[in-house]
């Protein structure tokens, strides 16, 4: 069954717990326990309604304040799909969170209270979600019940939207707008009768119709070798394939490859997945694949389309979002892991800070904080495979490991 990621976005109060409560709820997702609970803790706090922000919110501290804070996986499954929403905070001191949840999605939903419109910190998530080339951004304008389900309040929000989109530089996102009330149920899963104005998709019917070849980031096939396999069997004694997964593109038997980075080429031989052998292997596809001639192949390397090769080289430019609460500093090391491949990294110079608000940039900086987001340049000890993030969402991106503690401290997007 086809999987979609999900990342969720919104500012304080915006209702994004409850619409995900909601979601689980409408489509008979939620175990008889949980709705057990949320009954319950409903009456108690004196509710005539359910508050379903209680079926995401599972830290103590959320709870009481009412708020998020961490990112939450939430799954549920429809006939036809299964989902993965991330549901991630909307404070300015999260924004590490933000990227966190949004890194890996293909779609997105940017709440927006239909009483605020759009503010600072909308400018922000549509900023991550614009930074981190997610395809699918649906706009839910929520609380539409506490303005009457006014058709003019939502052509507003959607205008005022509309010229922040003009600030992105990833113009192949699919935007859509849907005026919802997540606590209602309004144009959520169902559609409403308080909005006839409104001859759009629900949320769910949208979500439902995505297309995942619409909605991945595709590009040249890159498959970073994860493992040698080496049975030394009796049936498989001469057997060497190179286990892996498939990114960006497909892979086929008879596809002349280069093996970086010693690049040596071959052919590809035969594609196989347990005991099963295949023509071709699609994209994200997990796979060994094995090839004609006897070349020296190792994990960390990568095997490529001939005339298809990436960067290779010793540094690198990346916008890096930093999530340690130590500093990062011009001429600090790092443990940069792109992929499977480790290299110690320098940090050769912070060209500007981005403010993630579209207000533009600071120069002269001298040290990023946490949640701060630049421009930075970084000299490697040994060359790595790269392509720049906006063309391959994989190889384009990184994370960075503070080698002392052996923490992620921060991720970046190559330039």
């Amino acid at each position: 069954m086809e999987v979609l990621k999900i990342a969720t976005a919104g500012s304080v109060d915006d209702g994004k717990s409850t619409l995900i409560g909601r979601l689980l709820y409408d489509t008979k997702s939620m175990t008889d326990d949980k709705l057990e609970a949320i009954e319950r803790t409903s009456k108690q706090k004196g509710y005539d309604y359910l508050d379903f922000s209680l079926a995401t919110d599972g830290l103590v501290a959320e709870r009481e304040q009412g708020i998020t804070i961490d990112v939450a996986h939430i799954y549920f499954s429809t006939p036809t799909k299964s989902y993965i929403i991330a549901d991630t905070p909307g404070h300015v001191e999260y924004t590490r969170n933000m990227v966190t949840g949004a890194s890996t999605s293909q779609a997105s939903i940017i709440l927006i209270d239909a009483r605020k419109g759009v503010i600072e910190q909308t400018h922000r998530h549509f900023f991550i979600n614009n930074l981190l080339r997610v395809k699918d951004v649906i706009v839910a304008i929520n609380k539409m019940d506490l303005v009457d389900f006014s058709e003019e309040t939502y052509n507003k929000i959607k205008a005022d939207f509309s010229e922040l989109m003009g600030k992105r530089d990833y113009q192949d996102q699919n935007i859509t707008f849907i005026p919802v009330s997540a606590l209602k149920g309004d144009n959520v899963v169902n559609r409403s009768k308080q909005t006839p104005w409104y001859k759009g998709q629900t949320l769910l019917e949208h979500l439902e119709e995505l297309d995942q070849k619409d909605i991945y980031n595709t590009g040249t096939p890159r498959f970073p070798v994860q493992y040698v396999i080496r049975p030394k069997t009796e049936d498989f004694h001469d057997f060497r394939g190179f286990a892996g997964k498939v990114y960006g593109g497909e892979l086929s038997v008879g596809d002349e490859v280069v093996v970086l980075p010693s690049m040596t080429q071959s052919k590809i031989k035969a594609i196989y997945f347990y005991d099963k052998e295949y023509q071709t292997a699609p994209r994200r596809s997990s796979v060994t694949i094995t090839l004609e001639d006897e070349v020296n192949v190792s994990r960390g390397d990568m095997l490529v389309k001939a005339g298809d090769l990436p960067t290779v080289d010793k540094q690198l430019t990346a916008t890096v979002s930093w999530m340690d609460s130590d500093n990062f500093t011009p001429g600090g090391k790092y443990m940069l892991q792109h992929g499977v491949n480790k290299v110690l990294a320098k940090v050769d110079a912070i060209e500007h800070r981005i403010h993630p608000d579209y207000s533009g940039i600071e120069e002269n900086v001298t040290s990023l904080q946490m949640n701060d987001i630049a421009k930075v340049r970084f000299k490697l000890n040994k060359p790595i495979f790269y392509d720049r993030f906006k063309d391959h969402r994989t190889n384009g991106s990184f994370i960075i490991i503070d080698s002392r503690t052996n923490t992620t401290a921060g991720v970046g997007f190559i330039e």
